[in-house]
């Protein structure tokens, strides 16, 4: 299948992610392990620990698609420039004087533009796990769903890992409970590059890396300026209209929520 875009499509498919996707990732990752209550004290208090978590967050996806095809976790390690492109994101935005890495990513336009940018990283994630699932599994849908789905939004469930052995876990925030906006949209993005590489889908690799980008990128817009999640928001109006048509026992009721 063919697409007027089709040139810029596979221009855009060839794109390095680093340095410039990379960074964007690391810093809005590092930024949500600053967001969280008592890590500014932690980083002066255990600076090794606020380190590792930060880590965590930044390289989740790839140790945890280790890990379930019985790889060396710690093969992330093994990318010195990564690490240390991380490590110095991590240094300046804990210890930046007069906190100017905090200041300046505070501003929406800032937050948009590496928020984006670290969605066309995971769009280059997942179907990175879904190829390499395929090299150990040859046509393994399962396998290479769960590979892409734990390369492309990993970092929220291995983190919920250092937050049970911290002691911080609670119920509700465990991803397998209650998944966020990144694991809904990142299962999504698995599936459907599975069927793609198993020819499932007729439509070449290149323009559905395009499309989906796009998709999530403008998803991820949406609930920074909204704050909220725009799938969930999108989802509850039109499940409610569905209850108040198919059940007039609850019609009062449903109506009222349709209203709200």
């Amino acid at each position: 299948m063919d697409f007027p875009w089709d040139d810029l499509a596979l221009t855009f498919s060839h794109t390095s992610m680093f340095p410039f996707f990379d960074f964007a990732h690391y810093l809005v990752s590092v930024m949500a392990v600053k967001s969280q209550p008592g890590a500014v004290a932690l980083a002066w208090k255990n600076p090794i620990s606020s380190w590792f978590t930060a880590m965590l967050h930044c390289f989740g996806g790839g140790i945890l698609s280790c890990l379930l095809l019985a790889e060396p976790p710690l093969k992330f390690l093994a990318n010195n420039t990564n690490i240390l492109l991380a490590s110095s994101i991590w240094y300046i935005t804990f210890f930046c004087p007069h906190d100017l890495v905090s200041q300046g990513y505070s501003h929406l336009p800032v937050q948009l533009l590496a928020s984006g940018m670290k969605e066309v990283t995971r769009t280059w994630k997942i179907v990175g796990g879904v190829t390499h699932a395929n090299s150990y599994y040859k046509n393994g849908l399962i396998v290479m769903i769960a590979i892409g789905w734990a390369r492309g939004a990993g970092g929220a469930i291995v983190t919920n890992f250092e937050r049970l052995v911290k002691g911080d876990w609670k119920p509700e925030g465990d991803e397998w409970l209650k998944m966020s906006y990144p694991s809904k949209v990142t299962l999504l993005g698995s599936i459907i590059f599975t069927f793609q590489h198993t020819q499932h889908l007729a439509i070449s690799r290149h323009n559905l890396m395009f499309l989906y980008t796009i998709f999530i990128v403008a998803i991820k817009s949406c609930e920074d300026t909204q704050e909220e999640d725009c799938l969930q928001t999108r989802d509850s109006p039109l499940t409610g209209h569905q209850i108040c048509w198919w059940h007039p026992d609850l019609e009062i009721f449903n109506l009222q929520n349709c209203e709200k």
